[in-house]
């Protein structure tokens, strides 16, 4: 692929700026936390050697990147460059195409903020239980639809320019697009329409949560058809994690428990248990619902991102209990975790 100029003087300096001994250390400092065998109550990685940019970084809307797959490259190279210059960020990169990629394939139209805002697109919400129930009758959409080709198209072409850079290829982890939890995509198509007919048609829910999840499978296969799966730890914005896949579930705070375990959870676990494991985010209040899904086995973390709208004891005991880690807690939440007398070792992740 033919690169400007600009691209291919910020791939030589990442490559010359990394530092395998550092970044082998730095994984295995994630490993420790995994395995618990970390002596500090809050783990906090911290790369032991940082190398400054040898080039300006250039400013890129998201606007533009979305459009252009080199501007799109440009701005995950920009953030493994970031990376480089500080303590705890892993490098990796994704397809930054935002929350509408899945509802996106089903015919959702695209959303987009002013250019200054630079903010990741999303998709409208149908708002039609008509629409809805021909999607569902129409079966699995293409893959390529939507958002869909983009996505690939990225990850192809990261795969090709990273085969001439032995250190980037080795150490940047180009990780799984923003691919939502089952129930997300099927609120953000639907609407909040989708909430009535969990009384009125609960069936009909059922079977659009059957569809996602199986469109679902088929894309993220595909994806891994380009980065296959990783034993053991795979990345997730910038911190390692156990398993592979990283499950949103923003739509569940609307849920009461006995709803979540009726119209979400078989499909998030069945999700956990085909990709070898993964990790929970959510934003909100979830901590009615999070214990539901920590107790599966293969749930190894939780990210949430609003600790103070939630009741950290009962997220805290869902976590602990079942051997799950909470990752990326704010600084302010884990000073309160770790002054707690009861505070447990090496079991919270904080940036």
């Amino acid at each position: 692929m033919e690169l400007s100029a600009y691209t291919r003087s910020l791939l030589a300096d990442i490559e010359r700026r990394i530092d395998p001994e550092t970044e082998e250390d730095f994984v295995k400092q994630w490993e420790s936390f995994w395995k618990g065998n970390v002596d500090d109550i809050v783990f906090t990685p911290k790369r032991k050697k940082i190398s400054e940019p040898g080039v300006a970084l250039q400013r890129i809307y998201l606007n533009e990147a979305i459009d252009d797959l080199e501007l799109m490259l440009d701005m995950q190279l920009a953030g493994v460059s970031r990376a480089l210059q500080g303590r705890s960020q892993a490098l990796s990169m994704r397809a930054n195409y935002g929350t509408g990629i899945m509802t996106s394939l089903f015919g959702a139209p695209l959303f987009m903020m002013a250019r200054e805002k630079d903010t990741l697109p999303t998709t409208h919400s149908l708002n039609d239980t008509d629409a809805v129930r021909a999607i569902v009758e129409a079966g699995m959409p293409p893959l390529t639809a939507g958002l869909g080709q983009r996505v690939f198209d990225f990850g192809e072409m990261c795969r090709e320019v990273l085969r001439d850079y032995p250190k980037l290829a080795r150490y940047v982890t180009v990780y799984h697009p923003d691919t939502q939890g089952p129930l997300d995509i099927a609120e953000l198509l639907w609407g909040g329409d989708m909430f009535y007919e969990m009384y009125d048609d609960p069936d009909f829910v059922q079977r659009l949560m059957r569809l996602i999840t199986d469109t679902y499978c088929a894309f993220m296969d595909k994806w891994f058809q380009l980065y296959p799966i990783c034993s053991g730890m795979n990345v997730h914005w910038g911190f390692w994690h156990r398993g592979t896949i990283c499950l949103r579930n923003d739509s569940a705070i609307n849920l009461s428990p006995a709803q979540y375990r009726e119209f979400a959870l078989p499909y998030d676990t069945e999700l956990l248990d085909y990709y070898g494991g993964g990790i929970l985010h959510y934003c909100g209040k979830g901590d009615h619902f999070v214990g539901e899904l920590a107790a599966h086995p293969l749930l190894y973390g939780i990210n949430l991102s609003q600790p103070h709208l939630n009741d950290m004891d009962k997220v805290f005991y869902a976590a602990f209990s079942n051997d799950c880690r909470i990752l990326d807690l704010t600084r302010e939440a884990c000073a309160a975790y770790a002054a707690r007398p009861d505070a447990v070792k090496g079991m919270v992740f904080c940036y």
